[in-house]
This record gives structure tokens, sequence and C-alpha cells, in this order.
């Protein structure tokens, strides 16, 4: 098989070339978008779900839909480090540079005042750092040093020029669980007053299942702001699909056990739906590709997930963490009560609560209920038992 030819496409964030499964998401959002721009402003969306479920994909997919309609899109990916206002004034500086660019006599004072009210916002920057506008600083607005009323300023103002220019703002915001708990506050909040406002604001983002708690407890009402769609594994119909259609585009065949292998091996998770794909092509001959090609490339698939989707979580773990997560792998897929995963390495709950909570925060594990723990990368325990084969009992 031609390997240039190969239209799987594993990676992260990388567009599937069958996006298959999310429809009604993808659709949801469309009229989401529209009725901001109307002047109808409704819930915005939070895609929760582990890793590799495509969720960022999804993302991007929303940018597109916002970009089609004339939206403006300030697209930002949250990290452990923090940085985000400073990413936040980055964006919409240029957002709002664009929006000056085009605009009409009738809207350019408003995008003006919104880069102004921007320079304020960045003036509260604890590092000093700012934006290169060509503006002063509008005084009283968004220079508080109150970052929840500061957002609110920046958002409204932004929000208040797009829609001078008949046009509008999508803020989309990956990996929500690394936002701190003030910056969570602020994006709800501030969401919160441009809905009150009828502005063309729409905020999606997509982060962990711990995500809706977070928010929750930021603001209260977060719930009646957002809705949360649970990004999961395929279906088997839909798996069956995303293997076989960018392969009949191509006209090559798949055989049905082969599929059926794929599916089998990958959970069903589209990440690993992609990378199986991948390696079967490569490993087939010919075509069709058949179930022995599935079983051939299984050795460099999972050599490959190793080294590049499961070795670069597992590198952030202290030993202790390592310890832990091993220990749960131990247990089956999960989710494992607190007290199993203790037990099992003889220990106290107490004593390995901070561990638990440090391995939370780096996103490795989350609470789908009180008391319980899992993964929050699919077959994660799995690799823990190649990587940590002889797990030793304190």
């Amino acid at each position: 098989m031609d390997r240039f030819e190969n239209p799987y496409r594993p990676g992260a964030g990388s567009a599937p070339p069958a996006l298959v499964g999310r429809d009604d998401l993808i659709d949801d959002f469309e009229i989401t978008v529209r009725r901001a721009l109307d002047r109808r402003p409704g819930k915005s969306c939070v895609l929760l779900g582990l890793r590799g479920v495509g969720k960022t994909v999804l993302l991007n997919r929303f940018s597109q839909i916002a970009e089609r309609q004339e939206v403006k899109v300030g697209f930002i990916e949250a990290s452990e480090g923090g940085g985000f206002p400073e990413l936040l004034a980055v964006r919409l500086r240029r957002i709002l540079l664009e929006l000056e660019q085009g605009a009409a006599r009738r809207a350019l004072s408003a995008v003006r005042r919104a880069l102004s009210v921007l320079v304020s916002f960045t003036h509260t920057f604890v590092d000093g750092s700012s934006v290169a506008v060509s503006v002063e600083p509008l005084a009283g607005q968004a220079d508080s040093g109150v970052f929840s009323e500061d957002l609110t300023d920046l958002l409204v103002a932004v929000g208040q020029a797009a829609d001078t220019c008949d046009s509008g703002l999508l803020l989309a915001i990956d990996e929500l669980q690394y936002l701190k708990d003030k910056e969570l506050a602020a994006v709800v909040g501030a969401t919160h007053r441009s809905v009150q406002l009828d502005l063309p604001v729409v905020v999606a983002g997509a982060g962990l299942p711990q995500v809706p708690a977070l928010l929750g407890n930021a603001r209260t009402y977060a719930e009646r702001l957002f809705q949360f769609p649970e990004i999961g594994r395929l279906n088997e119909d839909d798996a069956a699909e995303a293997i076989v259609l960018p392969a009949v585009d191509l006209g090559i065949e798949i055989e049905e056990a082969a599929v059926e292998r794929i599916i089998e091996e990958s959970g069903s998770y589209p990440y690993f739906l992609q990378e199986w794909s991948f390696h079967a092509w490569n490993a087939a001959p010919a075509s069709p590709i058949t179930d022995e090609d599935v079983r051939s490339a299984r050795a460099s698939v999972i050599d490959k997930l190793d080294r590049d989707f499961f070795r670069v979580r597992y590198d952030r773990l202290t030993p202790k963490e390592s310890e832990y997560l091993r220990a749960m792998a131990d247990l089956g897929h999960g989710p494992h009560r607190s007290g199993d995963i203790a037990d099992h390495l003889g220990v106290k709950v107490s004593s390995v609560a901070p561990r638990r909570s440090a391995l939370i925060g780096k996103g490795m594990i989350y609470s789908p209920a009180h008391g319980e723990t899992a993964f929050t990368v699919p077959l994660f325990d799995e690799f823990m038992k190649r990587v940590v084969p002889m797990y030793k009992e304190k």
C-alpha cells in the first residue's frame, strides 16, 4: 500500500478524514451561533470527555462554523503553566484590529473604545506586559485589578464592537481544567453578562470530565449558562464508518474482520481508531486490508502509542504518583474507590490524598463520583502494566 496515500491522521487535534458520530453536536452549535448573531444568545457549550475522544477536533470545527458566519474567533489552549489573561489579550487584540480595518464610520468608535478597554485590561498584568495598540487606556474600564470584573468589562466591550460591525465573537477555550479558579469564575461571569445584554458572544470550551464541578464551584449558576455534552467513544457503526469510508474513497477495501479487529483493539476511541487504521494501512501489502494485516501492525501501534501518546504523560509523574496509577491499573479499568486503591497500596486513604489531588491537577485522573477515581486517558491502565510490569507493594 502507498504510504503517501494513507488517509488516516492520528494526531493531537488533527481532523479525521471522516468526522462521524458528532453530527447533532455540530448542527446544534451552528444554531447557537446563528441565534447569537440574531441577538438571541443562549447556552454556550463545554465539551467533556477523556483524552483522545476528539474534543479539540470538534472545537476546531466549531471555529470553522463561526468563521463561515462572519464571526470572529479567539482560540485559546490553556496550559498548566498559566498565562490565560495574556493569551486572551493577544487573541482579542487581533480580532479588534481586524474589525477596525473593515469598520464603517458608525462602528469605528465602538471598536476603538474596545481597544482602549483592552489596553486598560493589560495594565493590570502583574508582570507588566501589555499589547501594542495605538490608543490610550480607558479609565474606569477593565482596570480594577479584580479579574472577574475586568474580564466582564472587556468581553462586553468586544461584543459590542463586534455587534456594531455586524459580526460576533466566539471565544473557544481548550483544556479548560487548567484555568485557575478565579479565571473560570471570570469566564462564567463575563459570559453571563454578555447574555444579559443580548450580545453576539458565544463561549465554547473543551475539557476533562471534572470541568462541570470546577465551573460550578466557581459560579453556582454555571449550569444555566452552558450545555455540557459528553464526548465519548464511537458506537460500533460510527467506528466502522470512521475506518472504512476514508479507504473506500481511495478505492481500497477493508475486510469486515479487519474492521472488527481495529474496533476491538482501539476501544472505539477516535484517536486510537486513527492510529490503528493508519498502521494497518501501512502494514497491508495490497487491497483488501485483512485481519492479518491488523494483527501484524499491533507491535508498531503499541510502540507508537507508548512513545507518543502515553509516555509524554507518564514522564510528568513523580515516582509516588506512578505508584498510585500502577495500583489503579492492577485493579482494572475502573473507576475505583479511593479506599480500594489505598488498600492495594497498603496505606491509609489520608496518606495518599495529596497524590490523588496532584494527579487530578495534572489531568491524569478524575473523580466520576464522590470517592471514586478513574483515568482520564483511555487504556492508560494497560500502558502502566507495560511500563511498570513488576508492581511491588509497600
